[in-house]
């Protein structure tokens, strides 16, 4: 795809946003399990960043989602998956289906604050019992009157113990798991949610959070779209969500490859640098071709994407491609720094645990892999 000079002056402001505002405290926010969200968030707001393909009403540049996924890209310069994850939660999947379907009076009262990063948002899909399994949630939403009672919980939730809102999916009826579904915007500070904070094994400097929901009520007019539709709304959101997990990726696995290749330049074993040694730098070379790869699927994904055409396929094929990636470049390099790439804060170490997350998050591979088995004809038919 060919970039413009506005795509590259995106790239220009997100690169050193990372290198001033992100990686001088990462050590911190790490060891904190937190980071100052609202406080990056205003700071990506002033910057325009935050509504790069959102509607200029709502503050946003009204760019292609190309734009977008310069900036995911521009991410990977963060020293830690947690932050780049966390600004994608705002950005590309609480959001999406707000500007698509909300309409004007919702888009002004969620998006536009969002955009401006006076508000934080989170995506509330995954239960305890239904992860990938969107279509076996649990959480309802009964109609009462002129709202919606909401009870259940949701698991894994970025930005959770501090966002100010959450786009929620629930059942708003009974009926086929795929049509009794609604996506409801439920602001975090209503009476009956609480919190509860869960520690990973990495990306720790985001809070992930358990929410649960006690007789929560909000407005009706908080529903994004029609009733019934959010598990459609969702899915159209997750294309976008597994995209800018992929782009967000790429800058990340280069810069492992990169210090890697300086560290075993200058580690010596038997006389001799790790990198002299043709399996070392024949292994380097090979997982630069595969990260070269998954760019270019990526990217021709999205160029397919802001011409209009549906790109699940692509989308899933790209996210499952970016999680095997991930965890082979991280596997790899590590092993090329010894002992020291498995000491706590060896950024190695940092990216094993982080990247991981990849395979699990947002759909899980063999979720990809079941779409993507539908998408070419190839599942068995069931048997009547």
């Amino acid at each position: 795809m060919l970039l413009t000079d506005e795509h590259r002056q995106i790239t220009a402001t997100v690169l050193r946003f990372c290198q001033q505002e992100i990686n001088p405290y990462i050590a911190a926010w790490e060891k904190a399990q937190q980071f100052p969200v609202h406080e990056v968030m205003a700071k990506l707001g002033a910057l325009g960043l935050l509504g790069i393909k959102y509607p200029r009403a709502y503050g946003g540049m009204a760019l292609d989602f190309s734009y977008a996924m310069v900036m995911a890209e521009a991410l990977g310069e963060c020293h830690a998956g947690a932050v780049p994850m966390a600004i994608g939660v705002q950005t590309d999947m609480c959001t999406p289906a707000l500007a698509r379907f909300g309409g004007d009076v919702l888009c002004r009262e969620f998006l536009a604050p969002a955009i401006a990063g006076d508000r934080v948002g989170c995506i509330g899909v995954s239960e305890a019992g239904g992860g990938s399994d969107v279509a076996a949630i649990k959480t309802r939403a009964r109609r009462e009157g002129s709202d919606y009672v909401i009870n259940g919980s949701k698991m894994w939730i970025t930005n959770g113990l501090e966002a100010d809102w959450c786009c929620l999916l629930v059942n708003t009826a009974e009926g086929p798991a795929h049509r009794n579904k609604s996506l409801l915007i439920i602001p975090l500070d209503a009476p009956g949610v609480t919190r509860q904070k869960i520690h990973k094994m990495g990306m720790h400097a985001s809070d992930t959070a358990q929410l649960f929901f006690d007789n929560v009520r909000v407005p009706a007019r908080y529903l994004i779209g029609e009733e019934g539709l959010g598990f459609t709304y969702q899915m159209l959101q997750f294309q976008e969500e597994r995209l800018w997990a992929a782009g967000s990726t790429l800058r990340a696995l280069d810069r492992l490859v990169d210090i890697t290749i300086t560290y075993t330049r200058e580690r010596q074993a038997f006389g001799r640098a790790i990198l002299d040694n043709q399996v070392v730098h024949f292994r380097l070379a090979e997982l630069r071709t595969e990260i070269e790869a998954l760019r270019a699927l990526t990217w021709h994904a999205v160029e397919r994407y802001v011409t209009g055409e549906d790109v699940t396929k692509l989308a899933s094929m790209a996210k499952l491609k970016t999680g095997r990636v991930a965890r082979e470049v991280a596997d790899s390099c590590l092993q090329y720094w010894g002992g020291m790439g498995f000491t706590e804060d060896n950024p190695l170490s940092k990216a094993y645990r982080d990247l991981r997350l990849i395979s699990i998050a947002g759909g899980a591979d063999e979720v990809m892999l079941g779409i993507i088995s539908k998408l070419e004809g190839t599942l068995p038919k069931p048997v009547v």
